[in-house]
């Protein structure tokens, strides 16, 4: 799940990225805002949902996915829309 929040920098939106997976150890979230590094490491609260939030410049497409155990891609079932990757398979993609 993502929500969608105007920042503080009006130019930017707050992106909270949420996946709920009660059985993972740690889950980040990568993308074209992290050069696809696993650097945004997302906080576990409740029955295994996973969050964490991003400022991201407003008006643009970010590609996305979810590294559950640093060894799982996962994709958002409710993202924006989803792109072919170079892997075979596909990223998901959040429009701010």
């Amino acid at each position: 799940m993502i929500t969608k929040q105007r920042a503080p920098r009006n130019s930017h939106t707050r992106v909270t990225f949420v996946l709920q997976n009660p059985d993972a150890a740690t889950v980040c979230v990568a993308g074209d805002f992290t050069d696809w590094q696993a650097s945004k490491a997302m906080r576990r609260s409740g029955e295994g949902v996973w969050r964490v939030a991003v400022e991201l410049p407003s008006g643009r497409e970010f590609g996305f996915r979810y590294l559950v155990d640093g060894v799982q891609w996962v994709n958002d079932p409710a993202a924006d829309k989803y792109v072919p990757n170079p892997f075979g398979s596909e990223n998901s993609v959040v429009v701010t």
